[in-house]
């Protein structure tokens, strides 16, 4: 299957000829559907706080922060725009040209409500003589599009999200790469005023995420009173999955190289694992609104911090209770009341252990990273959602799960699917290390069975791609996991240009 020149080219991935094979069987044979026990929903493995308890959770957060961890906020930053602007290309290329669509009509609309307005202007005078207004006036709405989209103007159809200009200020704009900063110092900075974000990029915007960050760190600093320790790192080239032909070999490129591709956020548990830090807050580029909405953003931030904390304070205690051998029946029964009714982790057998056997139970389940997750309501967006699942170990534990992850022709779990209550905003934060100080090795704990195969095509030929386990998904299967209920202001993404107009990511 492989000559020579495949082994080298293995080689310089990272990678060897057994992984292929085995990726390419993966690809062949497809990953099961998970068993679902049900949809998690309030009082069934999501947490409603009281607000009564508030300030006791923000508290244990800003204590924790001031006594000396390190925190880092986690921001996966790799991914193009292209897809926001996916209404616009497709306007470039329409035989008409003014604008039709209802999209199309609202963007011109609000035009000069975007962030990006004024650069905008300037390039289409540089480029055209006349200003977007003048443009619009004669008809040349394709020619606005393409100075916002094309090399030759912005060049925003080319750029990830975290470059774009999102929000306007008084005095300034910013971009959500300027406005993950902003948050970090609203609830990530430790006892030394140090805010530690780290951005994972591509390799081609890497520079130029380093120039931003340098350019307004000064400025940042000055306004929050903090200072910034900005770190990049790429989707390692280990991760990439080979692609699988129509006959179920590896794709070859025309030059008879193996086609590999991305393998997805689930690669990213790479660089998660290569971070020295004790906690993470992980949140998606896109998801930020400007200063003036961000009050419920930091509460909630704070508060499942402070949850997070607590949670892993008691899971010490008891983890260092397990090891000294002197335990009563009474306390293994609080510690199983624990890691049943607050990690959701559960086996229907339990009861049939007892002593040093369901002592060392606990000990395993309690011993892993631990995160906590915030849940929105669901308003009926696509993608993930919040389940009590069954693992292969037999237990049922708490998992973000993807539609592809679940068999949608069973109708009681079609049911399960569609009338979940929650929706999963990729709100997390995660606690790196153990008991003993030491970090987990993440990698560990992957569910392999949770990735997905997505048909693609290349130069016109049909090809199979394999998706690694998500990193929020299968990628921290074997996790402890706690989720909270957080607020629909919390969750404020920008999936297309248009979103920008909402009024969440307005002036005041």
């Amino acid at each position: 299957m492989f000559d020579e020149k495949d082994l080298e080219q293995f080689k310089k991935k990272g990678t060897n000829a057994e992984s292929v094979k085995a990726q390419l069987e993966l690809i062949k044979k497809g990953f099961p559907f998970l068993e679902l026990e049900a949809a998690a929903s309030v009082g069934n493995g999501i947490i409603a706080v009281d607000e009564s308890k508030f300030d006791s959770y923000i508290k244990t957060w800003d204590t924790y922060c001031a006594s000396g961890h390190k925190v880092t906020k986690f921001v996966p930053a790799s991914g193009a725009a292209s897809r926001m602007f996916k209404d616009l290309f497709a306007f470039l290329d329409a035989p008409y040209s003014v604008p039709t669509t209802p999209f199309e009509k609202s963007f011109f609309d609000g035009i000069s409500k975007f962030a990006f307005y004024k650069d905008l202007d300037v390039a289409c005078t540089a480029n055209e003589g006349k200003s977007i207004r003048e443009l619009i006036s004669a008809g040349s709405y394709k020619t606005v599009v393409a100075n916002l989209l094309q090399s030759k103007g912005l060049n925003y159809g080319a750029l990830p999200k975290g470059l774009l200009k999102f929000h306007s200020y008084s005095s300034t704009t910013r971009t959500p790469l300027e406005e993950h900063m902003a948050e970090g110092a609203m609830y990530a900075s430790g006892a030394d005023g140090t805010v530690h974000l780290h951005f994972t990029v591509s390799t081609e915007h890497r520079e130029l995420f380093k120039n931003l960050a340098d350019s307004c760190a000064k400025a940042m600093s000055k306004r929050y009173g903090t200072t910034y320790d900005i770190t990049f790192s790429e989707q390692k080239p280990s991760t990439d999955t080979v692609a699988a032909a129509a006959d179920g070999g590896p794709f070859r490129n025309d030059d008879g190289s193996i086609l590999f591709r991305p393998g997805g956020h689930g690669a990213l548990i790479e660089n998660l694992n290569d971070m020295d830090t004790d906690i993470v807050f992980i949140k998606n580029i896109d998801n930020v609104v400007p200063d003036h909405l961000k009050t419920d953003t930091v509460t909630y931030k704070k508060l499942l911090a402070g949850i997070l904390v607590s949670a892993q304070n008691k899971v010490f205690d008891y983890l260092r209770l397990l090891d000294s051998g002197k335990y009563t029946p009474q306390q293994l029964k609080n510690i199983c009341k624990f890691v049943t009714d607050t990690l959701c982790c559960r086996r229907k057998d339990i009861d049939k252990l007892e002593g040093k056997e369901l002592a060392a139970w606990l000990h395993a389940k309690l011993n892993r990273p631990l995160r906590v997750c915030g849940m929105v309501k669901n308003v009926g967006e696509p993608g993930g959602g919040p389940f009590l699942a069954y693992n292969s170990d037999g237990t049922i534990s708490l998992q973000i799960l993807e539609s592809s992850q679940i068999d949608l022709n069973d109708p009681r779990k079609k049911e399960m699917f569609t009338g979940g209550t929650h929706f999963n905003p990729v709100d997390l934060v995660c606690a790196l290390r153990g008991y003993k100080g030491t970090r987990f090795d993440l990698p560990k704990y992957v569910d392999p069975a949770t990735g997905f195969i997505s048909s693609k095509s290349k130069n016109g030929r049909e090809l199979k791609a394999l998706e690694l386990p998500g990193l929020w998904n299968g990628a921290m299967s074997d996790w402890n996991t706690i989720f909270v209920e957080v607020p629909l202001t919390t969750f404020n993404p920008v999936k297309t240009v248009n979103d920008l107009l909402r009024p969440q990511h307005q002036p005041a």
